[in-house]
């Protein structure tokens, strides 16, 4: 069986072989635009993020119960290197430390997530009620307000309580509907006074495909072709009962808002002439964005979907659906029930037609699309396997939401980019270039008509990665892991995110060129001072603390020696 790293790599080069063998295609058809230079509106809200199981570590601390990651990051082989958040980045003690970290960055808001476990062990309120949890979240909300920095709160960030899956199959039951309302609801009680706006569910998509489709997320079950549309149905159903409670009870006395984060990467098609390819495109954001944005915002599922699985569905001898349906009473109680949409961006795609067969046992959620997904081999992917630096794919998606959804309030819940070396290097240039370059995809938007609110750079800190464990960084603060204490350095793209949320955006191309160098600059001389720590706690990780240049040096002193063991034994 090939090395994980080495099926990546194949991967890609499949990818880069079926892009080369399309005909007729040509990168420079589609133009993307120059830099704008210029400013975001007034009273634009900046920030960042993180959440629970990513950041928090204490896994087992203060009366906390298990969630499923618990759970399933400590079943060997499901994590790379079996890493698990156990510890990560010891937030959980860390609020005041982190809290001045966002104050160095001016952050005008913090996007964190609320562990149900946490608060309610079993995930039952009526089991029992763990203050210990509400006093450090009501510690965190309230160091946050003292600093004039903005709570926004998801509710559902993956971490469901381990006793929910055990006794009911977790997002597969409709008890966990009222379950969830249960504990939305005692977060209202407890946090509404100072919390304003409120995420039920982050990413559902990645929840319903990853957890119950593919098994590469907890509960890592593999129910193809129906846990995936199993579990969403409950979860927009869950979802749109949080938001009727927030809204008959507590609205008129908090005055805050409801909404959901939803995940959104853009599908270009491969051959913009090709009405088949240009079907795909469209098809593929459907089944991601669209799956729970429409029937939140329109009422039901994209008709798109209902075809798609529908028919293939027929073709397999399955007398209904693979895709639930929503009766008439539910339709109108999920619509509108979505006070602003939260966007979590990332990456984008090259889309062509493909006809998948639709045989039982071939049956799955991505077969059911009938595309292919292609990168182009140009494109920059500085850490995860599936992130491509894209920037003009963020301004289509966003004008695609304009369009299908009657211009919602939108804030970006999540945008930014991984690293993934041996040696992580404080001079993170790359992320420099694509934090510059996607947030002004962004501004371009809000100048094209979209309304876009606020901006959340993911993530604040280096933390737990999911399936990828520590492997992966997406920080603008660099954790060191292997230290007890989880000190925090920052990266340039600290001083250069810096630089955008005071100026409010982009003054000119000679200014923003001199907060890149600058940033750079400035992290020198950490980079230096962390190459040389003496390490003696963690001699062992020595090769991902150092600067490359280091890196490089340790592998040529390696071979060097390795030829002269070499020629000694002959």
């Amino acid at each position: 069986m090939l090395p994980r790293c080495a099926v990546g790599v194949c991967h890609v080069l499949m990818l880069v072989l079926c892009v080369s063998a399309a005909e007729d295609f040509d990168w420079t058809k589609n133009h993307h635009g120059s830099f704008y230079y210029g400013t975001f509106p007034a009273g634009f809200s900046w920030g960042a993020g993180g959440s629970a199981y990513q950041t928090e570590g204490a896994w087992d601390k203060d009366g906390k119960g298990l969630s499923i990651w618990d759970v399933f990051s400590h079943k060997k082989g499901k994590i790379q290197r079996n890493d698990t958040g156990d510890f990560s980045c010891e937030g959980y003690y860390k609020v005041k430390d982190d809290i001045s970290l966002m104050k160095e960055l001016r952050l005008n808001h913090y996007r964190f997530s609320i562990s149900w476990p946490r608060l309610l062990p079993t995930g039952i309120k009526s089991d029992h009620v763990n203050e210990k949890g509400i006093q450090y979240y009501d510690h965190l909300i309230n160091h946050l307000l003292e600093n004039k920095i903005t709570p926004i709160v998801t509710l559902y960030h993956w971490d469901l309580p381990q006793v929910l899956q055990e006794k009911y199959g977790g997002w597969q039951n409709i008890s966990m509907v009222n379950y969830f309302n249960e504990f939305a609801n005692l977060c209202f009680e407890r946090f509404g006074d100072r919390v304003k706006y409120w995420i039920t569910f982050n990413n559902p998509w990645s929840v319903a495909v990853e957890g119950y489709e593919t098994g590469e997320h907890a509960p890592g079950l593999r129910l193809r072709g129906t846990g995936a549309y199993r579990a969403a149905h409950h979860i927009i159903k869950a979802h749109a009962k949080v938001w009727h409670t927030y809204d008959s009870q507590w609205r008129g006395k908090q005055k805050g808002l409801v909404g959901i984060s939803l995940s959104g990467e853009w599908g270009e098609p491969v051959d913009i002439s090709n009405q088949k390819d240009i079907e795909a495109a469209e098809r593929y954001v459907q089944f991601h964005l669209g799956w729970f944005a429409t029937p939140i915002f329109h009422g039901d599922y994209p008709q798109v979907m209902k075809d798609f699985i529908g028919r293939k569905s027929v073709q397999q001898g399955l007398g209904t659906s693979r895709l639930p349906t929503f009766s008439p009473q539910e339709k109108s109680y999920i619509k509108g029930t979505c006070d602003f949409l939260g966007i979590g961006h990332f990456t984008t795609r090259y889309i062509t037609q493909k006809n998948n067969p639709s045989g039982r046992s071939s049956s799955n959620y991505f077969s059911d699309r009938d595309l292919a997904e292609l990168v182009d081999p140009r494109w920059p992917d500085p850490g995860s396997e599936w992130l491509y630096a894209v920037p003009w794919g963020f301004r289509r998606l966003l004008n695609f939401v304009k369009t299908q959804y009657g211009n919602p309030m939108i804030y970006v819940t999540a945008n930014g980019v991984s690293e993934k070396m041996l040696c992580t290097e404080l001079c993170d240039e790359w992320r420099i270039v694509y934090y510059k370059d996607y947030i002004n995809e962004m501004l371009k938007a809000i100048k094209d008509g979209v309304n876009v609110k606020g901006y959340t750079a993911w993530s604040l800190l280096d933390k737990f990665e999911w399936d990828e464990g520590f492997s992966e960084r997406f920080g603008l603060y660099y954790v060191d892991f292997r230290n007890k204490n989880k000190p925090r350095y920052p990266k340039a793209s600290v001083q250069f995110y810096k630089r955008i949320i005071s100026y409010n955006g982009f003054p000119n191309q000679r200014e923003v060129e001199n907060w890149r160098r600058k940033a750079v600059e400035t992290c020198s001389s950490s980079n230096q001072l962390l190459a040389a720590d003496p390490l003696t706690s963690h001699m062992e990780m020595v090769t991902e603390i150092v600067v490359p240049t280091v890196c490089t040096l340790s592998i040529l002193l390696s071979a060097i020696f390795l030829m002269f063991l070499l020629r000694r034994r002959n």
